[in-house]
């Protein structure tokens, strides 16, 4: 048998650069890249491998350990999931600072691989530097943390074990039901050993993304629950993307009338216009998603994980003899809610749906409210877009600035705070992969990062990143990586001097916004909005923060000038930071949904009484689906 004398890494590096994955008879090349932050874990070891073989695997220099997994994930997810890139680090805060970033890509279901370094397996230097000490386990590393928030985990002791470790991690990565984060905690020392790898270790393998189907009878039940309702609705969810199911997607619904709503990872299954296309539905939704939803009799839920933003905290259908029929590659997602699991492919499945249906359509007067419901709520999108509020813009006109001046393929980033639900409810969406935005974990400071990741997936396109004040401040370090890699971005930096999220959240639940406001505290005053309201801004500039960062920055006080900054922005070579301040109280409102935060259940405030009031109304609306 012919072998190959390398060391741990550099087998590594020379296996991860040989796999490749192939969906329709295309092949992707699966990892195209590794970012990385050196130190004493890692240098010596994968960083030697990678500089020793530049043409093998690209390195990109982050900023940020957690950012860089974000980068990794949009990426990912902008690709659908057939191609990622590998993030490694050194040991101690370097690795834990990915724990968030590989929670958000298994929340996902995001493939990223994870290559942190770890403590000396030979234990003769114990403790080295930055290790964590367990006095009852000898074994233990800060990388155990990693366990629950990987699908695949494992740590490599000796050279030898690289090899089934890493089919096994190639085959959760590749996994379109169980893929997520993917670690290998490499300890320092085994990282540079030497072993006789077997050759073919290092061949070109092709992983196969198949297309499989559910059960025929299964399906033929499917479409009999179907042929025999009235009401029925299609929850589009991710996996309609991720399986390239739109267009398989669009003639259902043009053919049979059945009408849809779409989850956050499922927005653009269906162009905004698209007489079936009700919008965003649940917590977020739309008056003509969440209507139908709460009269539908059956529901056909479309690569969705039915999160309780989806459900509004399972609020959202109200039919008393609803039922769902669930199409999911994962198994565990297809029988949520108590339905008819179809475990497969998204777009096979809804090709197989869809020939069993052949002939049957919905009601035309079904058929004609639901695009009456669609196009009320189009105008109401565009009251939203102008309504001329002073003397600082509201937060949806600038979305309505943002995608009226944005073309049909570029893409808008978002992950965190109240920007979510807006452009779920706002967006008006042209391209399939227009509309990104991370809120299964709803991480605050993805959206730089992930925007950068947005874009070396497809360099083709624009991409506009909104992103929030607050989730600016936790992680905007991404721009110094998209300037050194040339990788331009448009962030537009909606600047309301506070968690207004939450701050909005915290008034409807009788707290005051406690917290939530970024001005100096009024002597004596315990921290609520109110107090801070009328108080001195704080001397922070996060405009001039990001000159500094390296981005071309543009302040903006008004739409107007707003509009001047977008179509500037088009002719700047690097990214961009438009900044303008909005008013944190002029919000989007919800359209006939809930969703479940517990209210305390006694208090002494007459505000936080009346909250827990509503919130027992809205918990009386819950059903179980079963």
């Amino acid at each position: 048998m012919k072998t190959l004398k390398l060391t741990m890494a550099q087998a590594l590096v020379r296996f991860l650069a040989a796999q490749h994955l192939e969906r329709d008879g295309v092949e992707h090349r699966f990892i195209e890249g590794c970012f990385g932050i050196f130190g004493h874990g890692n240098l010596t070891g994968v960083g030697q491998a990678l500089a020793q073989n530049p043409d093998l695997l690209t390195y990109y220099q982050a900023r940020n350990e957690q950012g860089m997994v974000h980068i990794a994930a949009g990426f990912a997810k902008m690709r659908n999931r057939l191609a990622t890139l590998a993030c490694t680090t050194s040991i101690g805060p370097g690795a834990t600072n990915m724990v968030t970033g590989a929670a958000a890509a298994t929340v996902n279901r995001i493939p990223v691989l994870l290559l942190p370094g770890d403590v000396f397996a030979s234990r003769r230097p114990d403790p080295v530097l930055q290790q964590l000490e367990t006095p009852w386990r000898g074994d233990a590393s800060v990388n155990d943390a990693f366990q629950p928030v990987t699908r695949y985990w494992d740590r490599i002791q000796r050279p030898e074990q690289l090899v089934p470790a890493a089919l096994a991690a190639m085959r959760v990565l590749t996994s379109q039901a169980e893929t997520g984060a993917v670690m290998l905690a490499l300890p320092q020392d085994v990282q540079v050993e030497a072993f006789d790898y077997p050759a073919e270790f290092f061949e070109r393998r092709v992983w196969h993304a198949g297309r499989p189907l559910p059960d025929a009878a299964a399906l033929d039940r499917a479409a009999q629950i179907i042929r025999g309702s009235k009401r029925p609705l299609i929850v589009a969810g991710g996996g309609v993307i991720y399986s390239e199911g739109t267009e398989t997607l669009r003639r259902l619904v043009k053919r049979a009338g059945i009408p849809v709503g779409e989850t956050q990872a499922g927005k653009g299954s269906l162009p905004f216009d698209h007489p079936g296309a009700l919008g965003a539905i649940g917590a977020t939704g739309t008056p003509a998603a969440n209507r139908v939803a709460a009269e539908a009799d059956v529901v056909i839920g479309v690569g969705t994980r039915y999160s309780d933003f989806t459900t509004a905290s399972k609020t959202a259908f109200q039919n008393s003899d609803v039922r769902f029929v669930n199409i999911n590659i994962a198994d565990s997602d297809s029988h949520k809610l108590a339905g008819l699991a179809l475990t497969g492919d998204a777009r096979a499945s809804l090709e197989a749906l869809d020939t069993r249906l052949e002939g049957w359509t919905v009601d035309a007067a079904y058929r004609k409210r639901c695009e009456e419901l669609r196009a009320d709520w189009d105008k109401e999108v565009s009251r939203l877009y102008s309504l001329g509020h002073g003397p600082l813009p509201a937060q949806s006109e600038v979305i309505g600035a943002v995608n009226e001046l944005s073309g049909p393929r570029d893409v808008v980033v978002c992950a965190a705070g109240s920007m979510p639900g807006d452009l779920h409810k706002l967006w008006r969406t042209r391209d399939a992969k227009g509309y990104h935005v991370e809120y299964g974990y709803s991480t605050m400071g993805y959206e730089i990062a992930g925007g950068l990741g947005v874009k070396l997936a497809d360099l083709e396109r624009e991409v506009y990143v909104m992103v929030g004040d607050g989730s600016y401040l936790m992680m905007a370090q991404e721009i110094v990586t998209s300037i050194q890699e040339r990788l331009k971005l448009t962030c537009v930096l909606v600047d309301n001097e506070g968690f207004a999220s939450i701050g909005g959240l915290s008034r409807s639940k009788g707290m005051e916004g406690f917290g939530t406001r970024y001005r100096y505290r009024s002597e004596g005053s315990l921290g609520d909005d109110a107090a801070h309201k009328n108080g001195e801004p704080l001397p922070v500039d996060l405009a001039l923060n990001a000159q500094g960062l390296g981005a071309h920055v543009i302040r903006a006080r008004n739409i107007e000038e707003l509009r001047d900054a977008l179509v500037a922005a088009k002719g700047i070579d690097r990214t961009v930071v438009i900044h303008i301040p909005v008013d944190r109280y002029e919000s989007v409102p919800s359209y006939d949904s809930w969703w479940e935060v517990p209210v305390a259940e006694v208090s002494e405030s007459a505000q936080v009484k009346k909250a827990r009031e509503e919130h027992e109304r809205g918990m009386a609306r819950r059903r179980w689906h079963i």
